[in-house]
C-alpha cells in the first residue's frame, strides 16, 4: 500500500526559492490553507469540499 501513483506528484506542488518553501498551486477558498485546488482543462476543483471555479 504506500506506493500510490500520486505520491511523487506532491513534490511537484512545492519549490524552494531563496531557501524558502513556495507553494505553486492555489488553495481552496472555502477549505483554507493546506487544501490545493485540482487543475483541469476547463476548471479548478477542490477534492475535499467540491468547490469549483471555471477558467476564463
Amino acid at each position: 500500500m504506500g506506493d500510490s501513483p500520486s505520491a511523487a506528484a506532491k513534490w511537484s506542488k512545492y519549490s524552494i526559492e531563496d531557501g524558502k518553501l513556495t507553494r505553486k498551486q492555489e488553495f481552496c477558498p472555502k477549505c483554507g490553507p493546506g487544501v490545493f485546488m485540482g487543475v483541469h482543462s476547463d476548471r479548478k476543483t477542490c477534492g475535499r469540499c467540491g468547490h469549483s471555479v471555471k477558467n476564463e
